[in-house]
């Protein structure tokens, strides 16, 4: 039962991901084939793989991530705070941020990692940058010989499917009839990259990133039907 979680223990995050170079002619000949061998039941006959590049940042092997938002729960003399801060920079410098903060401050074996969709995208995706990278994987991501319930890792997409597991909800679809502030209030991941290789804007996408952190925290506490974070009680740190 999520309502005897103890918000403590819970690591919210979200991950923002563009395409590994801003234009497809910086891959290499090869690189260029094995993307078109990649995405042509995606693409079907309706775009060549140049212009389905825009999309790369969706694959982890052809993309990468600008950006880790993750944020946590605090409670002092009755007090509740949620905190957020984010890890931009380079690529490997930001992992190695992250890993550390998850080695550190989140590594014990009550501590559980919480995204939207995180199963399927963001704890995958960036589990395989770090091992592109050549950054040891942390513990909270190492999922080899684990039986599904020793998995730390907990999904609101999927918490909200209820065993339906052809369903998806967008988290701006969720948050909407949730009745909470949606985080796209500005930009939606489809204007990430532009925003990021064209506008040079990584603060906007640092504000983004955090949104939809504390829209994910939002969505667990109406699942376990709690109140809703206050933005008093939001602190970017």
């Amino acid at each position: 039962m999520i309502d005897k979680i103890n918000l403590e223990h819970l690591l919210f995050l979200d991950i923002e991901t563009v395409p590994e170079f801003e234009e497809f002619d910086a891959l290499s000949d090869e690189m260029k084939y094995l993307w078109e061998q990649k995405t042509k039941y995606q693409r079907k006959e309706e775009f060549s793989a140049e212009e389905f590049y825009d999309r790369a940042g969706i694959w982890a092997e052809f993309g990468k991530i600008i950006c880790i938002s993750v944020g946590y729960f605090t409670f002092k003399e009755g007090n509740r705070m949620f905190r957020t801060t984010s890890f931009t920079g380079e690529e490997k410098q930001l992992l190695q941020g992250f890993s550390t903060l998850l080695e550190t401050h989140f590594g014990k074996p009550h501590h559980t990692l919480c995204a939207h969709n995180g199963k399927e995208f963001d704890f995958p995706y960036i589990a395989r940058r770090m091992i592109i990278q050549g950054i040891e994987i942390p513990a909270k991501l190492h999922l080899f010989g684990k039986k599904p319930w020793e998995v730390p890792h907990l999904d609101t997409l999927e918490l909200w499917k209820f065993g339906d597991y052809k369903h998806y909800t967008s988290l701006k679809l969720l948050t909407t009839i949730l009745g909470i502030p949606s985080p796209k209030d500005d930009i939606d991941g489809s204007e990430v990259r532009t925003v990021f290789y064209q506008e040079k804007d990584i603060n906007r996408i640092i504000i983004y990133c955090e949104k939809d952190t504390v829209a994910v925290a939002q969505i667990f506490l109406r699942l376990r039907n709690d109140t809703l974070l206050d933005p008093s009680e939001i602190i970017s740190v």
